[in-house]
């Protein structure tokens, strides 16, 4: 194996230590400033022409920004009347909304036999409990917690409705 090493070490010597390349570089390499120079000289004359440089368009394109953030954000920075209203409105259409779910959950339910018996006990219990967040949301009506809480309680509604009603297939 020192045999092989030594050739080895013979043959790297005898390489010669510097690549030349096989052809003149120096014209690629003033393509490339001339180039560079071209695109310069092009921005500088429509800089010229047109009087707006590239951070003159970026504070021009900020500034949109801001307006449009005025625009759509100043609903939600002053609270009128009109946005109290709003709120209680959607308050409102989710309560009607739920209110229609519920009866024509209990209409298609009319014919089926109820699983406990104290099931309307508990409806009623969610029931209160909703009148007080809807209470506590004319106060507050944009407080988020609250609608997420009443959402909640509507949906442990319909979901008391259907497990008391649940068909016995359906039971585990």
């Amino acid at each position: 194996m020192s045999n092989f090493d030594d050739k080895l070490s013979q043959h790297i010597s005898g390489l010669n230590k510097e690549k030349q390349p096989q052809r003149d570089l120096w014209r690629g390499i003033e393509l490339g400033i001339e180039s560079q120079r071209a695109e310069a000289f092009t921005e500088q004359q429509n800089t010229k022409t047109t009087g707006v440089t590239t951070s003159q368009w970026m504070a021009f394109a900020a500034s949109v920004c801001f307006v449009t953030v005025l625009w759509f954000g100043a609903p939600y920075a002053f609270k009128t009347e009109s946005t109290l209203s709003d709120s209680f409105t959607f308050i409102d259409a989710m309560s009607m909304q739920q209110q229609q779910h519920v009866d024509s959950l209990l209409a298609s339910y009319e014919n089926t036999p109820s699983l406990t018996q104290d099931w309307q006990e508990q409806l009623k219990e969610l029931d209160d409990a909703a009148s007080v967040i809807k209470d506590a949301l004319k106060d507050d009506p944009d407080n988020s917690a609250l609608i997420k809480m009443l959402h909640h309680v509507y949906q442990q509604q319909i979901a008391l409705i259907e497990r008391v009603h649940a068909p016995k297939w359906q039971q585990i």
